[in-house]
């Protein structure tokens, strides 16, 4: 099961409510795609991710992961449990919604 803070809950929906009101059905399956291989990746190894985007190397902490998964850019935390906790499609303007 994906657990998603409710940041992440609410930039998941507005990014499935814009594509939907486009009539972008494969991007919805894109994005759920990506959220589940993202779960995926970071169950297999929590600590193996990257400190922040490669286009974003500010956006590093040191409480926060982040994986690429298709189009996607997903951060995540691992304490006190496993948990994303943001989710930007790949050209967003990611230190603006930080």
């Amino acid at each position: 099961m994906i657990v998603l803070s409710p940041r992440a809950g609410r930039q998941v929906r507005e990014l499935q409510q814009h594509y939907q009101t486009q009539n972008r059905i494969e991007a919805v399956r894109g994005l759920r795609t990506a959220l589940a291989t993202a779960w995926e990746q970071i169950a297999a190894d929590p600590n193996a991710d990257l400190p922040a985007p490669r286009p974003y190397p500010a956006l590093a902490r040191p409480d926060r992961e982040w994986v690429k998964a298709g189009r996607y850019w997903i951060a995540y935390r691992t304490r006190p449990r496993v948990l994303i906790i943001a989710v930007f499609f790949e050209t967003a303007n990611i230190p603006d919604r930080m």
